[in-house]
C-alpha cells in the first residue's frame, strides 16, 4: 500500500461527468449513416478518453440538434442539456468548436452564467482554452464574437442573393402557391393547369361577392382548399380551408400576373402569368375601396347611382360621391377624382363631374339597349359569349376534378392493398381516410358543375324577352326607390369610365345580369297594373 508523507492514504480523483453537445445547421446529410453529428460527437469522445486520468467519464445521453441554427436557444438538445446541467448530472460539457454550442454573444454569455452556477466547465476539443482563469474567458468572448460575426455575414449574403434574384425575376423559394408547381428541373414556378382554373374562378367570385366572407363560404361549400405539396421527405403539407386572411393573400399576390415581389419592389418574374392584369387591378381596386367595411354593404345615403364602379381613366382610380350645400337647403351631387382629393386638383384633369348628369347619361344608354335593336343584339351576343366562356371554365375545373379522382382513387386501391385487418392508427389509414373524404368532397363538386352546366344553358337571354322588359324600363324605373335604383344599376352595370381630358364615358355592361333585370322589370311591371 502506497502512502504520503504524513502516513495518509492519497484519496482517488472525483469523477467528471462529460456530456458532449453537437450541432448541425441544415438537415442536409444527417440521412448518412455517418454525418457531422457523429463526426462532432467521435472527436468529443477522444478528447474525454485522453483525459480519463484526470477522472473524465462520459455520460451515455447524446444531445445532438441537427437543423437548428446557432443564432437562439431554441434547440431540443440544448434545452435537455441545460435541463440536466441545473439537476445535477454534469460537470462539464463538451463541444467540437465554440460556435457549436451558440453563435450569439448574448446567448452564450448566458448559457456560461449558467454553467459557473452550477460549478460545470466548458472545453472546446479544437479551441484549447481554460474558463477558469480570466485569459481563457477573454479568448473565449473573441472566438464567439467572430463566430457571431461569421453568422450574420452569412445572413446578410443569402438577404443579398435573394435581392438580386427577385430582382432579375426568378423565384428564391418558399412555400409553392396555388396555381403554381416548382420546376423539378430547376429553381422555377411552372403553371399547374388544373389549380390556375381555380385561380383564376377565384378571382372572378371575389369581384362577383365583393367580400371576402362570401367568397370564403362559397369555397368552403365547393370544397377548394390552399396549395398542397409534398417536401423532399415525402411529406404532405397545405391543403387547408381559405380563411379571410389567406385568401386576401391569394388576391394581393402579384405572382399571378407574372410578377415578383421583394419588400416594396415588383419585377417582372420568369413565371407565366395566370391572371389577366386588368382583371387584378380590378379585385385590387375592390380591395383597397373595401379597406375598412371588408366588403359589407356600404350605406349609400344619397342614393349614387355610380356608387363603386365610375372610375377616372387618367388616374385609374375611383370616382367617389360628394355634395356640397348652398344656403343651407340646395345639395349638389358631384363625382370626385380620388386622385384629386389625395394630391391636388392640378394632378386630374378629371377632377369632378354633376352627378345628376352622369347618372342620366347611365341610365339613358341603358334605355337605348332596347331601343336600338342594333345595340340590343350586341349586347344579347355579350351575355352569351360570356356564358359559353362559364360553361368552358366549369369543364375545365370538372376535367381536372376527374384527373384528382383517378389519382386519388389509384392511390385508395393500393392502400388498401397494404393495410392489415387489424390496422388502425397507422399512417396508412390516416391516408386513406383523407382521401376519401378528399374524393367525397370532389364527387359533390363534380355534381355541383354538372348542374350548374344544365342551369346556363338554360339561361341564355331570349332577345324578345329582352326586349319586352326593357320597353318597360321607363315606366318601371320612376317608381323605384333610389336605393333600388341603384341596386339596379349595379347589377347591370360593370364599371363606366370617365375621361375628364377627352370628355369621353364608356360603359361596360355585366351581359349577366341582363336575365335577372328583364325578369326585375317584367314582376315589377305587373306589380303596377295590378
Amino acid at each position: 500500500m502506497t502512502r504520503s508523507k504524513n502516513g495518509h492514504t492519497p484519496s482517488a480523483k472525483a469523477a467528471i461527468r462529460c456530456a458532449i453537445y453537437t450541432r448541425k445547421s441544415t438537415e442536409e446529410g444527417l440521412e448518412q449513416e455517418f454525418n457531422s453529428l457523429d463526426a462532432q460527437r467521435e472527436s468529443g469522445e477522444a478528447f474525454v478518453k485522453s483525459q480519463a486520468h484526470e477522472g473524465w467519464t462520459l455520460l451515455p445521453d447524446r444531445y445532438d440538434d441537427g437543423g437548428f441554427t446557432g443564432g437562439n436557444m431554441e434547440r431540443p438538445a440544448l434545452k435537455r442539456l441545460l435541463a440536466d446541467i441545473e439537476a445535477g448530472k454534469i460537470d462539464c460539457v463538451v463541444v467540437y468548436k465554440v460556435d457549436r454550442l451558440s453563435r450569439s454573444l448574448l446567448d452564450f454569455a448566458r448559457m456560461m452564467e449558467t454553467f459557473e452556477k452550477h460549478n460545470v466547465s466548458f472545453v472546446s476539443v479544437t479551441q484549447q482554452f481554460n474558463t477558469a482563469t480570466s485569459m481563457g474567458r477573454l479568448v473565449l468572448n473573441v472566438l464567439l464574437s467572430f463566430a457571431q460575426f461569421e453568422r450574420e455575414i452569412i445572413s446578410e449574403r443569402t438577404r443579398d442573393k435573394i435581392a438580386a434574384a427577385r430582382r432579375k425575376g426568378k423565384w428564391a423559394g418558399g412555400h409553392p402557391i396555388l396555381g403554381y408547381d416548382i420546376d423539378p428541373r430547376g429553381f422555377k414556378l411552372i403553371v399547374n393547369e388544373d389549380e390556375a382554373v381555380r385561380v383564376r374562378a377565384i378571382f372572378e367570385l371575389y369581384l362577383e361577392h365583393q367580400a371576402l366572407l362570401p367568397v370564403v363560404q362559397e369555397l368552403d361549400r365547393r370544397g377548394w382548399v390552399n396549395k398542397r405539396w409534398t417536401t423532399r421527405k415525402g411529406r404532405e403539407r397545405g391543403g387547408k380551408p381559405f380563411t379571410k386572411t389567406s385568401l386576401y393573400k391569394l388576391l394581393t399576390n402579384v405572382a399571378y400576373i407574372g410578377k415578383i415581389k421583394y419588400k416594396t419592389e415588383v419585377h417582372d418574374g420568369e413565371h407565366a402569368a395566370i391572371v389577366d392584369a386588368e382583371v387584378w387591378q380590378r379585385v385590387q381596386a375592390l380591395l383597397q375601396r373595401n379597406g375598412r367595411t371588408g366588403g359589407a354593404a356600404v350605406r349609400n345615403k344619397f342614393g349614387a347611382l355610380l356608387k363603386g364602379i365610375l372610375r377616372c381613366v387618367p388616374c385609374d382610380c375611383a370616382m367617389t360621391p360628394t355634395h356640397s350645400t348652398k344656403n343651407g337647403t340646395k345639395r349638389y351631387r358631384y363625382y370626385v377624382c380620388s386622385n384629386a382629393q389625395k394630391r391636388g386638383w392640378h394632378t386630374c384633369p378629371s377632377k369632378s363631374i354633376p352627378a345628376t348628369e352622369i347618372e342620366q347619361f347611365v341610365v339613358d344608354q341603358i334605355k337605348g339597349i332596347g331601343r336600338d335593336p342594333a345595340v340590343l343584339n350586341e349586347t344579347i351576343g355579350q351575355a352569351r359569349v360570356q356564358g359559353r366562356a362559364r360553361v368552358a371554365e366549369l369543364e375545365a375545373e370538372r376535367q381536372g376534378l376527374e384527373r384528382e379522382l383517378q389519382r386519388w382513387n389509384g392511390e385508395v386501391r393500393k392502400l388498401l392493398e397494404q393495410i392489415a385487418p387489424d390496422d388502425r392508427n397507422t399512417p396508412a389509414v390516416s391516408r386513406l381516410a383523407d382521401l376519401q373524404e378528399r374524393i367525397r368532397i370532389a364527387e359533390r363538386r363534380a355534381t355541383e358543375i354538372r348542374e350548374q352546366v344544365i342551369a346556363l344553358s338554360r339561361e341564355l337571354v331570349d332577345e324578345r324577352e329582352v326586349a319586352r322588359a326593357l320597353s318597360l324600363f321607363d315606366p318601371v324605373w320612376d317608381s323605384l326607390t333610389p336605393r333600388e335604383q341603384a341596386r339596379i344599376v349595379q347589377l347591370l352595370v360593370e364599371r363606366v369610365d370617365y375621361d375628364g381630358a377627352a370628355g369621353k364615358v364608356s360603359i361596360t355592361f355585366r351581359p349577366t345580369g341582363i336575365k335577372t333585370l328583364a325578369r326585375e322589370l317584367a314582376d315589377r311591371h305587373e306589380e303596377r297594373i295590378a
